[in-house]
């Protein structure tokens, strides 16, 4: 497959290989600070508010079995812990321990840094136009907030 200059690839692959390149530095971030890149998406999803299993499940796109050997890692590493829901008391919520959220705010500051310098060749004006159709195609898709905005 050649490069195609200045011209476009077309959505599909523009999207697709946006996609690999935010993914690459994702996973090269999670492991600087100890990670795999599901322990990532799930401190930043936490960051923002504690979740029940089932619905951090549907956030991140993970069955049960999945979330749960995910949570158990987590809790073992000392970075989430599981309370009590006040409002069910068969059910349980998945919170940020001290230190899941240092890290996780941490690993969350330096990640959005290096995303951001993907574009860093973009004028003002480029990054605002990336901004407000890559928005749209997300609220269109109803994408789950799994890296709250920066």
């Amino acid at each position: 497959m050649t490069e195609q200059g200045e011209r476009g690839f077309g959505v599909v692959a523009a999207l697709v290989r946006s996609t690999f390149l935010v993914n690459a530095v994702y996973a090269e971030s999670a492991r600087e600070y100890g990670l795999t890149s599901q322990q990532g998406q799930l401190l930043c999803v936490l960051l923002g508010r504690s979740y029940g299993m089932g619905e951090l499940g549907g956030v991140l796109g993970l069955a049960k079995s999945s979330l749960t050997g995910l949570v158990d890692r987590s809790a073992r590493n000392g970075l989430v812990a599981r309370e009590a829901d006040p409002r069910d008391t068969r059910a349980v919520r998945v919170v940020l321990t001290e230190e899941g959220r240092a890290l996780g705010g941490e690993f969350y500051a330096e990640t959005c840094r290096r995303v951001d310098a993907l574009a860093g060749g973009l004028d003002g004006g480029e990054r605002d136009a990336l901004d407000g159709l890559l928005s749209r195609v997300v609220r269109e898709n109803e994408v789950p907030v799994v890296f709250p905005e920066s």
